[in-house]
Formats: structure tokens, C-alpha cells, sequence
């Protein structure tokens, strides 16, 4: 079995989602009101991207119980499969959407009059209910794993504790889409190794190729306002490394299982980076929408305001006690003054 550090885990979930959740609920209220007014293509499919992590984050606190728990999975078992599902279809629903932007960002540039005359609206949603269906139908497989080489219970995924096994022989903890049997992985490890390449290579090759274009592109255009250039260059190279960073240990680890045969050891805390793209997503919205930037601008005035109103009322309640004992310690002396 796969051994997650149990702090490491933990850190990287908490964090992930309190920074997350937050950023990718504004994000999504930000979208949701803008495609309601004047919808775009980029806009459909940032939304897409928002929902996928919002499911991805609603998901998390399963997995924080089952580090908790040391691995072991003591809820109800049908939530396995269903949170492993969301778990790895939203990781890779990422990349269709990630890739899906690039692609946008490029044609805009490379065929701006073309681009602009054929954009439609209909065309991204077509793509989203595309890349929502395409993902469900290959992380199916999560589903259907346990049942292979079952004897008479899906739950093909219950393992021997060690330590456990060596107090009672008959003692089974279950785990959750670990320990699997040979017959799993002869289906398991291809399938890893499909999905690595179907949904994250060639995403990332296609969107190396539009945004390494896209950077060179907008280069060379001079009449545009050099703060905003820097800014979508930025955007670019900042998306790609996400891409890298986030998705790529995860998906070496199904190249590095199928040539060894077997899940690394490593491959829980490769993972991790994935997960952590939840709460850098919202970034990349930052600097790809002007919406979502107008958004958090408004949302930190209005932060700014309520503490500046906070701190006036505490000085004039701090003011208004001053003048209080002011006035009773010249009761205080003046009745001490009669007194005498």
C-alpha cells in the first residue's frame, strides 16, 4: 500500500482548500454573471474549468479522512469509487479546459479577423459538454477496477494490514483503490498509461505549441499597451508551468507503473501537486478575465471599507470611554474635595 506522510497530506488538502474553495466561489459567481449578460467562448470554458474544481474541492474532505485514518477508508464504502471518480475526472477535466484556453488565446492572436468573424459562443459549449463526457467514459475505469477478479465482493480493493496481520490473521482493513490484485492491474496500468497520454500529453503539447506562438506573436505586436503584453505573456508562461508542474509528476508516475509493473510508491505524494492546482487555477482566471479582476477589486474594496469603519468605531469607542473616565475622575476628585 501506497504510504501518504500523513502531515504532508493533510497540509497540502488544508491549504488547498481553504484557499481554493474561496477563490474558485468568486470565480464561479464571476463567470456565472458574465455568461449571463454577454457570454464568450473563454468565458464558457473558464466557467467549465471553475465547476470542475468546485466539484474537485467538495470531494477533498474525503480524502483528508481517509489520510487521517492512515490510509485506511472506514466510510461507507460506495463513496470510494465516487469520490476516487471525481477525484481523478476533474484532475484531467483540467487539462481539457487548460488546453481549450490556450488554444482560444492563440487563434486570437494568430488569426484575430478569421477568429472574431467565426466565434461563437455554441462552438465552446459544444467542446465542454465534449471534454465532461470524455473524461466521465475514461475515469469510468475507477468504477470498474475493483470488480475484476472478485471472487463475490467488489471490494477488491480490501488489503492486509501489516501491523494488523500480525496481531490477528484474520483482521482486514479496508482500503480505498489500493492493493490491487494482478488481474487489476493488468487492466489498470495500460489504461493509466492511455490516460497519461491521451489526457495529458498531447494536451500539453498542444498547449505548449499555442502559447509558445502566442508569446512570440504578441512579441512582435508593439501597438499593444506594453503592461498588457507583459501581463498575457505572463498568463502564458504561468499556465504552462501550472500545466507542467501540476499534471506532469502525477502522469510520469502511470509511465514509471507500467514499465515496473506496479503503482509507485511515490505516486500518492505526485498526486499532491494535482491537487494543488485547485487553488492556482483562480490565478490563471485572474489574468485571463478582466471580470474576475474587476471582481476582486470590488470585493477588496469592500473589505477595505468595512475594517476602515471597524477601526473608526473602535476609536470613537475608545474616545468616547476616555472622555468617560475623564468625566468620573472629576466626580471622583470633587467629591473628595467636599469630603475634606
Amino acid at each position: 500500500m501506497q504510504e501518504c506522510h500523513t502531515a504532508l497530506c493533510l497540509s497540502v488538502y488544508i491549504i488547498t482548500f481553504v484557499l481554493g474553495f474561496p477563490a474558485n466561489v468568486l470565480a464561479f459567481y464571476t463567470f456565472c454573471k458574465k455568461v449571463r449578460q454577454k457570454p464568450t467562448p473563454i468565458d464558457i470554458l473558464l466557467l467549465n474549468l471553475t465547476i470542475s474544481d468546485l466539484l474537485f474541492l467538495l470531494f477533498l474532505p474525503f480524502k483528508m479522512q481517509e489520510v487521517m485514518n492512515n490510509m485506511l477508508w472506514d466510510m461507507p464504502y460506495p463513496l470510494c469509487p465516487l469520490s476516487g471518480f471525481i477525484f481523478y475526472m476533474t484532475i484531467y477535466n483540467s487539462t481539457f479546459f487548460l488546453t481549450a484556453v490556450s488554444v482560444e488565446r492563440y487563434l486570437g492572436v494568430a488569426f484575430p479577423i478569421q477568429h472574431t468573424l467565426k466565434r461563437r459562443p455554441v462552438y465552446a459549449v459544444a467542446a465542454s459538454v465534449f471534454f465532461w463526457i470524455f473524461s466521465f467514459l475514461h475515469l469510468s475505469i475507477v468504477f470498474i477496477v475493483p470488480f475484476i477478479g472478485s471472487g463475490n465482493s467488489p471490494n477488491a480493493t480490501s488489503g492486509q494490514n501489516d501491523s494488523a496481520s500480525s496481531a490477528s490473521g484474520d483482521n482486514r482493513n479496508e482500503v480505498c483503490y489500493e492493493n490491487f490484485t494482478e488481474a487489476q492491474l493488468r487492466v489498470l496500468l495500460p489504461v493509466r498509461l492511455e490516460l497519461c497520454v491521451v489526457l495529458f500529453c498531447i494536451p500539453f503539447l498542444i498547449s505548449s505549441f499555442c502559447y509558445i506562438n502566442f508569446i512570440r506573436i504578441l512579441s512582435k505586436l508593439q501597438h499593444i499597451d506594453r503592461r498588457r503584453r507583459l501581463r498575457a505573456i505572463g498568463m502564458a508562461l504561468g499556465t504552462l508551468l501550472v500545466f507542467a508542474l501540476c499534471f506532469g509528476p502525477y502522469n510520469v508516475s502511470h509511465i514509471v507503473g507500467y514499465i515496473t509493473w506496479k503503482s509507485p510508491d511515490w505516486r500518492d505524494k505526485a498526486l499532491l501537486c494535482s491537487t494543488f492546482n485547485a487553488c492556482l487555477d483562480p490565478l490563471i482566471f485572474y489574468f485571463s478575465s478582466s471580470a474576475v479582476r474587476k471582481t476582486v477589486g470590488s470585493v477588496m474594496e469592500g473589505v477595505k471599507r468595512r475594517i476602515n469603519r471597524c477601526m473608526s468605531c473602535h476609536m470613537l469607542w475608545a474616545l468616547w470611554g476616555g472622555l468617560n473616565k475623564t468625566a468620573k475622575d472629576k466626580e471622583h476628585k470633587q467629591e473628595e474635595i467636599n469630603a475634606i
